[in-house]
C-alpha cells in the first residue's frame, strides 16, 4: 500500500508538472534554442514553468522513495497513470469534456495497469547483475535515445517532437533503474558509497539532458504530440531494465506472460487514447501552424546555406 501511494502520487504530481511546463514552453516565440540549455534559461523567466518544475521534482523525489522500497516492475506501471492527472488539469483549462475516447484511453489505462501488476506479480530476490550488464544495458538505451534524437534533426518540428520526446521517455525509464541502484548503495554504505558510485552522477546527468529534450518537445508542439510517447517509453524501459539487470522478477508462465503483454498493451494503447484527447492543452490551430511553418522554413534555409559552395 505505501509503494501504491507513493506511485501514485507521484504520477500526480509529475502529471501536474507537464501540463504547466508544456503550456509555458508552447508560449515562446519559435526560437533556436531547442536541444540547448538555453531554452531552460529562457523557460526560467516564466513563474508557470517554475512551478511546473516544483511539481515535477516533487514526482521524481516521491518516486525515488517508491523505488526505493518498491521494485520498479510495480513502480514503473504506477507512474504512467500520471496522464490521468495531466489530463484533469488539462480538461479544467480548456472546458472539454472526456467523451467516449477520453473515458476509452482512461479505462485501458487503468486495466492495463492492474492486468500488468496481477499478472506479473512483480517481486524481487533474483540476483542483481554485475557492472558488465549495467554498462550494456546503458549503452543500448542512451544508443537508441541518441539514434531518435539525430532522425528527429532531420523532420517537421511535430514529428520531431514525438521522437524528442519518446528519447526522453526511454532515458527516465534508464533514470529510474539507476535511481534504484543509487538508493541501494545509499542503504548498504551511506553517502560516502552513494558518490563513489557512477549511478549517483549518471543520474544527475540523464534527468538534465531529459529536461532538454522533454522542454524541447513541448516548445516544438502541442502537449498531445510529445506526452504520449514520453508516458509510454518510461514505463517499458524502466521494466525492461528492472529486470535486465537489478533482478526483478515477473511470472514466466505462458499464461502469465501473456496477461502481461497484454497489460502493456493496454498502458500504450490508453496513454496514446488520452494523449490525443482534444483536451490535452493546444495552442491556436493558425498559431501553432504558423510557428512550425516558421520554425521549418528557416532549417531548410539552413540546410540550403550549408550545401552552398564556399
Amino acid at each position: 500500500m505505501t509503494v501504491f501511494l507513493l506511485g501514485v502520487g507521484a504520477a500526480c504530481l509529475l502529471g501536474l508538472g507537464f501540463v504547466l511546463q508544456q503550456h509555458a514552453a508552447q508560449q515562446l516565440a519559435p526560437g533556436s534554442d531547442m536541444l540547448s540549455y538555453r531554452l531552460l534559461l529562457r523557460l526560467m523567466r516564466q513563474r508557470e514553468w517554475l512551478l511546473g518544475i516544483a511539481f515535477m521534482v516533487g514526482g521524481q523525489v516521491l518516486s525515488a522513495i517508491a523505488l526505493s522500497v518498491g521494485r520498479i516492475s510495480l513502480v514503473e506501471p504506477l507512474l504512467s497513470t500520471n496522464l490521468l492527472f495531466a489530463m484533469g488539469l488539462a480538461r479544467t483549462i480548456t472546458r472539454q469534456t472526456l467523451g467516449r475516447s477520453g473515458w476509452g484511453g482512461v479505462l485501458l489505462l487503468g486495466s492495463g495497469v492492474t492486468l500488468f501488476i496481477v499478472s506479473g506479480s512483480p517481486t524481487g530476490g533474483g540476483t542483481e547483475a554485475g557492472a558488465l550488464r549495467h554498462w550494456l544495458v546503458f549503452g543500448v538505451v542512451a544508443g537508441v535515445a541518441l539514434l531518435l534524437v539525430s532522425i528527429a534533426k532531420r523532420l517537421p518540428m511535430l514529428e520531431e517532437a514525438t521522437l524528442l520526446a519518446l528519447a526522453a521517455g526511454l532515458l527516465y525509464g534508464l533514470q529510474d533503474a539507476l535511481t534504484r541502484t543509487a538508493g541501494q548503495r545509499f542503504q548498504h554504505g551511506g553517502v560516502e558509497l552513494l558518490l563513489r558510485s557512477w549511478q549517483t552522477y549518471a543520474v544527475v546527468a540523464i534527468g538534465v539532458l531529459g529536461l532538454i529534450l522533454v522542454q524541447s518537445a513541448f516548445e516544438a508542439a502541442p502537449l498531445r504530440m510529445s506526452l504520449p510517447a514520453l508516458t509510454a517509453a518510461q514505463p517499458l524501459t524502466g521494466i525492461a531494465c528492472g529486470v535486465a539487470f537489478l533482478g526483478d522478477r515477473l511470472r514466466v508462465t505462458p499464461g502469465a506472460l501473456a496477461w502481461e503483454g497484454l497489460g502493456l498493451l493496454c498502458i500504450v494503447l490508453g496513454v496514446v487514447a488520452i494523449g490525443r484527447h482534444p483536451a490535452l492543452p493546444d495552442c491556436c490551430p493558425a498559431v501553432c501552424a504558423d510557428a512550425a511553418t516558421v520554425r521549418d522554413s528557416g532549417r531548410a534555409a539552413a540546410r540550403r546555406r550549408a550545401q552552398e559552395p564556399a
